[in-house]
């Protein structure tokens, strides 16, 4: 059974940076495309960024310019560099495998203004 772990979110102020990493237990197949998506109280999950086994990224039209995803196919991980967040990235951000539709427990961003 396939296990996601995600960590690196917490409090940060407006224009400033973190990077979410997300642990996928098991291997990741090169077939595999991880997602991380993100919900805001009152708000439905939406995708913020993809990342093929291959690598090529794909990007929420609000994460462009300011977020990037990459992967170490090696140690089975999938990050989130974000940088100049602002107060609206507040949200609880998952991580998710594609096909198998498996996900992680979320790690709460917080950025206040």
């Amino acid at each position: 059974q396939v296990q996601l772990v995600e960590s690196g979110g917490g409090l940060v102020q407006a224009g400033g940076s973190l990077r979410l990493s997300c642990v996928v237990s098991g291997t990741i197949s090169r077939d595999n495309i991880v997602r991380w998506y993100r919900q805001s109280p009152g708000k439905q999950h939406e995708v913020v960024a993809a990342i093929t086994g291959s690598g090529s990224p794909d990007y929420a039209g609000f994460a462009k310019g300011r977020f990037t995803i990459s992967r170490d196919n090696a140690k089975n991980t999938v990050y989130l560099q974000m940088n100049n967040l602002r107060p609206d990235d507040t949200a609880v951000y998952y991580c998710n495998l594609f096909p198998t539709n498996d996900w992680g427990q979320g790690t709460q961003v917080t950025v206040s203004s």
